[in-house]
């Protein structure tokens, strides 16, 4: 494994937070909430992975959304929202869609969050624009709060 930065400020994945959302009065999926695991906020332009698995099952990119400051995105767009800023105060929501969500109780998730460091470059980088890796991944058990 590469060099990479990991801080433990706060826990990544909110306690409490895990529930089914509905659309048309229907389970579509669930979400929970993360929180920025670094000492500062970033653009969202600076996540370089995302992926949620649940109970041992990878949730396909193209049914994931991230959700921050009254918008949602794609995993593949954020590397293009170089004006859409992450406070470390504040939470995103991260979506699943998933017909009929999860049962009630406790669920295991495995988060991928990686970001890198704008205005840190890589020590030792052999090509231009190598910036320093943050991990902000965290795996924890929560309960269903539905």
């Amino acid at each position: 494994m590469g060099l990479e930065m990991k801080l433990s400020f706060t826990d990544i994945i909110r306690p409490g937070t895990l529930k089914n959302y509905y659309v048309n009065g229907k389970v579509s999926g669930y979400q929970f909430d993360v929180r920025l695991g670094y000492y500062r906020g970033h653009y969202l332009s600076v996540i370089d992975a995302l992926g949620v698995e649940v109970d041992g099952e990878k949730a396909e990119d193209m049914n994931v959304t991230f959700c921050v400051n009254g918008k949602e995105f794609a995993p593949a767009e954020l590397k293009y929202q170089f004006s859409e800023f992450w406070t470390i105060l504040t939470p995103a929501t991260i979506k699943v869609r998933k017909a009929g969500g999860l049962t009630k109780g406790a669920h295991d998730i495995n988060l991928t969050l990686m970001l890198h460091s704008p205005y840190m470059p890589l020590p030792g980088a052999t090509e231009p624009h190598q910036y320093t890796p943050i991990n902000s991944c965290d795996r924890k058990t929560v309960e269903l709060s539905d």
